[in-house]
């Protein structure tokens, strides 16, 4: 595996990242600094694995110390993690959840304003 096949397989995590989470920075490293805690650990791991190996891969006699196999395996962990995720899910969910708090609360205050008006009259 080249340095090249790295940088790219680090490269379209990156951009999943971006795309289906939402998570700005110029790498893979940069995007994990601000999205790590949205993944899954074992998926975060495998992220992990594969910036380190990114930035491994910038030096050609570090090159030779990289685990193609595990640098493999950890780009199918994040690709079919990242895969499944719907691109605006996350501001999807945190829509609903925000719609199902407000409905909640008028709900209750319709409540409380019947019960007030059932002691008054």
């Amino acid at each position: 595996m080249s340095a090249a096949t790295i940088h790219q397989m680090a490269e379209r995590v990156a951009d999943m990242m971006q795309e289906r989470m939402g998570v700005s920075g110029k790498d893979l490293a940069a995007k994990l600094k601000r999205g790590k805690r949205m993944l899954p650990r074992k998926v975060a791991n495998a992220a992990q694995a594969l910036a380190d190996a990114a930035e491994k891969a910038r030096n050609p006699k570090l090159l030779v110390q990289i685990d193609q196999a595990q640098v493999a395996e950890s780009y199918d962990i994040c690709v079919r993690h990242l895969g499944t995720l719907r691109a605006g899910g996350r501001k999807m969910g945190l829509l609903v959840s925000v719609a199902a708090t407000v409905a909640m609360g008028l709900l209750i205050l319709g409540v409380v304003v019947i019960a007030v008006q059932q002691m008054a009259g």
